[in-house]
């Protein structure tokens, strides 16, 4: 490509001297169209190193069109979210994200004006705006995915979201109940929901699944409970029901016998009369609904003298205490229906009680290993020497 009696005639592009002072840089790209530098040069050589980059580019095969780019953030999210197939509940979470976090600072910039600089301080906008830290990490993931994809069809080189560890959700600890609150949560309850916080709590299931929970997926012979749906509640009111989220999510869980006699009263007198019939239903027989079910569960925490907790946290509690059973990885993994190791390391560590109960055996260790030589325990055990300095 050739300059004017003003620019500088190069092997690859030119360079050219504006009225201003400034220096502009154009090139012929690999697909014959003649392209402009973004910005302008104070001077030449710098204008002739940008050249030199862009030729690079071309020549190892990294070239993208940086018109390409030059798309509303806003409608190439919104294709994104049609370009996939997502599970109804997710779909709304995202487009909720993108309306209230994202869209608002990105969604009138083109994709390619968005730098690492703009996605610093939006995230530290959100921080500074008592965002949650959960919602936070969840809105960054979004955003760094969708320009990931931006990568991937070639409308940007690079992706901007560059924050180590922004995308890593951090939840608050979870309170685990003790035995003896979860049955007096229990008893608290209405008779046709005292089921229901037994099987949460040492079915490990979730409030979707508990929602959806048939009849024929219950063997009180076998004490198992298979978990092959559950229930999204959208903010529409629509209740969708579906498989679980994962594949791991479909599995059957074994039960503690304590707790099959419970089941079995509670199916004869509460749940739907024909075989698949549901197992739990509101009050006055119709589907649960999360919505409704809230002002029952404040209510019995109140009864029952316990802190405003989440239902899910009866989940967290079986899980916990399914850990202390000494349950390996793997096998928490299949009893949570988790795919992957992330959650189910949360309850290795065991709950409060049992680390006291670690604590006090390693005092005893201790006790044991300062006697003096030749002393010996109340065990009858011969004492160790006295450890030295």
């Amino acid at each position: 490509m050739g300059g004017n009696n003003k620019g500088s005639r190069r092997r690859f592009g030119a360079v050219r001297k504006l009225p201003s002072g400034r220096f502009q840089a154009r090139y012929q790209g690999p697909d014959g169209q003649e392209y402009t530098a973004p910005q302008t040069f104070a001077t030449k050589t710098d204008a002739e190193k940008w050249l030199s980059k862009a030729e690079a580019e071309v020549l190892q095969q990294e070239w993208t069109n940086p018109d390409a780019g030059k798309v509303l953030f806003s409608d190439y999210a919104a294709t994104w979210l049609t370009e996939r197939t997502l599970r109804p509940k997710t779909e709304q979470l995202y487009e909720g994200l993108l309306r209230l976090h994202i869209n608002p600072t990105f969604g009138e910039c083109m994709l390619t004006e968005i730098t690492s600089r703009q996605v610093r301080v939006w995230h530290t906008g959100l921080t500074k705006h008592g965002l949650g830290a959960s919602t936070i990490a969840k809105a960054y993931r979004l955003l760094r995915g969708i320009l990931n994809t931006a990568v991937d069809d070639e409308l940007i080189k690079k992706n901007p979201c560059k924050i180590k560890k922004a995308g890593v959700e951090r939840p608050e600890e979870r309170p685990v109940l003790t035995v003896p609150e979860v049955f007096r949560l229990a008893d608290a309850m209405p008779p046709c929901f005292r089921a229901l916080v037994l099987l949460a709590t040492f079915g490990s299931m979730r409030w979707g699944e508990l929602a959806a929970l048939r009849k024929n997926h219950l063997d009180l012979d076998a004490r198992t409970v298979r978990i092959a749906v559950a229930v999204s509640e959208m903010k529409t009111g629509e209740l969708l029901t579906g498989p679980p989220k994962s594949d791991a999510g479909t599995r059957t869980v074994n039960l503690p016998e304590v707790i099959t006699g419970e089941l079995a009263w509670h199916v004869q007198r509460f749940s739907e009369k024909r075989h698949d019939g549901l197992v739990f239903v509101g009050e006055k027989g119709a589907q649960l609904r999360r919505s409704n079910f809230s002002r029952v569960w404040a209510k019995a925490l109140k009864k029952a003298g316990l802190p405003k907790i989440h239902i899910h946290d009866l989940r967290h509690t079986g899980n916990t205490l399914a850990a202390l059973t000494g349950a390996t990885l793997k096998e928490l993994m299949a009893r949570m229906g988790h795919a992957s190791t992330k959650a189910a390391v949360i309850y290795l560590h065991g709950s409060k009680e049992r680390d006291r109960e670690i604590a006090d055996g390693l005092g005893k260790i201790v006790e044991k290993g300062l006697r003096p030589k030749g002393e010996e325990g109340d065990d009858g055990s011969a004492g160790v020497l006295v450890p030295t300095a």
